[in-house]
């Protein structure tokens, strides 16, 4: 398992998925879908898409890794998990294909996941890649459209050392034919989209090209006005107040009104709701999150650079009186980079996940050390939160992040 264990779990190609999906008949062709990738954003992309389409009355599947607290999380229909008992028929019927060819764990829940969406005949699904794009398992579906939100450094031992190596990986999502949406405009890595591109005859749209945005304010929702370049004017709120997820909701909308162009029907009123009810929709959690007041407590995934760099870009606009961070991080992802981008004015807690690819505590809190920050090492993050509570005000923040895992291990 990846998730646990890191790179050593990846399997290379997409040969085991090609087979499942041949031993099952190929379910992955019997629905459409939307397929998304990025470095940053691409979970909250999906389940957004996922909720439109609902609010629409669209059946709607939504396959999305990893989970928080239950696997069941990754396979949903219309925001609802996929039940117990067919993720243990499903490991059942394939146990002789296991024993066989020794797919990885996220080969085998790709698998569930498109015969679980073919069985119950959804009429589209939500496919979020799980690492890179190319030879990433879900790369065996022909979507309606492509979804890149952006590009950063994360897993570079997998995907590549600079940005336009990475993209590259991203790009292998791109169809032939098939249109795509790139959330994000970037220097070093537009003429690698276009030029994947150009090469399978698919449309390309960069959505901060397309679409302006402007009166934002996320007080207590986020809400803005965006403009496309058919000057309609759309005036959006979310409860994801967050202002990372302006880009996020404005790739979303472009992804949207291409596919209105296309072969689905969507109203505006189902886009704005869908946004609006996300959370309510599709069980979205752990996106600048409050769960907690006096002091403020807020939970955020962000576990690479760029994500982080978001986290603290919205600490910026924050008010509070002392500032409390709670970090777990993982062994694969740029630590050092992380430390110094950190506050050193706020008192910290280093923690880590209960699994072996987490960076231990103890290591984590002498690099921070050299870093200028300063604070204590826990070996579960909900001792370190019982401890950061005992020392803050009622006017303070805490912030817990770094790791997706840190945030599922939470009691919330």
């Amino acid at each position: 398992m990846f998730s646990r264990t890191g790179p050593a779990a990846i399997k290379p190609n997409l040969d085991n998925t090609i087979a499942l999906c041949e031993f099952l008949d190929n379910p992955q062709q019997k629905f459409s879908t939307i397929h998304v990738a990025g470095t940053n954003g691409k979970g909250s992309v999906s389940h957004m898409l996922a909720s439109i389409f609902q609010e629409q009355g669209f059946k709607t599947g939504l396959y999305t890794s990893p989970h928080l607290k239950d696997f069941r999380e990754r396979i949903r229909i219309n925001g609802s998990m996929i039940d117990q008992e067919s993720v243990v028929n499903f490991t059942e019927s394939i146990m002789t294909f296991i024993e066989e060819k020794q797919p990885s764990f996220f080969e085998v829940t790709v698998g569930m996941a498109f015969h679980y969406f073919a069985a119950h005949q959804v009429d589209i699904a939500i496919i979020e890649t799980g690492l890179g794009g190319r030879l990433d398992s879900t790369n065996v579906i022909d979507p309606e459209i492509s979804v890149i939100t952006n590009i950063g450094f994360d897993h570079m031992s997998l995907l590549g050392n600079t940005l336009e190596a990475i993209a590259a990986e991203k790009a292998g999502i791109i169809k032939k034919g098939k249109p795509v949406v790139v959330g994000k405009t970037q220097l070093e890595t537009e003429f690698v989209f276009k030029k994947k591109a150009i090469e399978n005859n698919a449309e390309i749209l960069f959505a901060d090209q397309e679409y302006t945005v402007n009166n934002i304010n996320h007080d207590i929702n986020l809400s803005f006005n965006i403009r496309g370049k058919n000057h309609k004017i759309r005036s959006v709120i979310s409860p994801l107040n967050s202002l990372y997820q302006v880009d996020n909701i404005r790739t979303v909308i472009a992804t949207i009104d291409h596919l209105k162009n296309q072969s689905f029907k969507i109203s505006d009123s189902s886009i704005l709701n869908g946004i609006m009810n996300t959370v309510k929709n599709t069980g979205l959690r752990g996106r600048w999150e409050k769960i907690g007041d006096q002091p403020t407590i807020i939970m955020d995934v962000g576990h690479n650079p760029d994500g982080i760099r978001e986290i603290l870009r919205q600490l910026s606009y924050s008010t509070f009186q002392g500032l409390h961070i709670i970090i777990g991080l993982s062994k694969d992802k740029d630590f050092e980079e992380i430390l110094t981008m950190l506050p050193k004015d706020a008192s910290y807690a280093f923690t880590q996940a209960n699994i072996p690819r987490a960076l231990e505590a103890e290591t984590l809190m002498i690099e921070a050390n050299k870093n200028g920050l300063s604070g204590r090492a826990f070996g579960n993050v909900n001792d370190a939160l019982d401890y950061t509570k005992s020392i803050a005000g009622k006017d303070d923040l805490i912030l817990i992040c770094g790791s997706l895992f840190i945030i599922g291990e939470l009691n919330f």
